[in-house]
């Protein structure tokens, strides 16, 4: 009877006092500080990245260069040819052979706006309130064979993405978005992993697998440049 009584008060116990659930606010602080704190996040303005790339089991290399809120260029050099996408506050263009695209063109009004988010260094979430971005927790799932919660935004453009946040670590193990391109349905997967904290104390997921239709980019970062010199000009689409 005296272990039925504990039994019982423990559940009542339970009752009177839930476990405590995480928050949007809390789950996005905790994520905030695992990435080297939202001032170290607010201080960056420039991203230089040098990348190996493995695609369809050939490998390539990869530049990428980001001005905070200005300007974002990857240059992909795949089997002796440069696949180029660059996208500005202001428009895009791209260059891509294997599509027999050989000469700078313009980017679509849809293309411009999906690539536009990776002008924003801090992301969706930090300040997602002064940004015009809706968080909503969407409950927890598995990924790489953790808990994550899923973080449901929507983007002041109407954008929707999805955020999944490891519960133990904070860090961010997977993004998913999907947007209309030219009438169709464009799904995009990224998974995070090897988070290392740079020489800045910001801290970056050095190895990325990007998921697109039909075709599958395994990167890794050799070379994460912090708050380097970049030349506004290499934004610009060549005459």
């Amino acid at each position: 009877m005296k272990i039925r009584s504990i039994i019982f008060g423990i559940i009542a116990s339970a009752a009177i006092f839930p476990v405590h659930a995480q928050t949007v606010d809390e789950i996005i602080n905790k994520n905030t500080e695992a990435r080297g704190g939202k001032d170290k996040i607010n201080s960056i303005q420039t991203i230089h990245l040098e990348s190996s790339v493995e695609v369809m089991g050939n490998d390539a290399t990869s530049s990428t260069f980001i001005v905070n809120g200005k300007g974002y260029k990857n240059m992909l050099n795949f089997n002796g040819q440069q696949i180029i996408q660059c996208v500005t506050d202001k428009g895009g263009w791209s260059v891509n052979p294997l599509m027999g695209q050989t000469r700078p063109q313009a980017l679509s009004a849809d293309q411009i706006k999906a690539a536009q988010s990776q002008l924003d260094l801090s992301g969706p979430l930090v300040d997602y309130a002064a940004k015009g971005n809706k968080v909503e927790l969407a409950g927890k799932e598995v990924v790489n064979g953790a808990s994550a919660y899923n973080l449901k935004v929507t983007t002041k453009d109407n954008i929707p993405l999805n955020l999944y946040i490891d519960s133990a670590s904070s860090n961010l193990v997977k993004f998913t978005s999907s947007m209309n391109m030219g009438g169709q349905q464009m799904e995009t997967t990224i998974t995070f992993s090897d988070y290392r904290k740079t020489e800045s104390g910001y801290v970056f997921a050095y190895a990325q697998q990007i998921t697109l239709p039909q075709v599958t980019l395994n990167i890794t970062h050799n070379k994460v440049e912090i708050n380097g010199t970049i030349d506004p000009t290499v934004f610009d689409m060549p005459k």
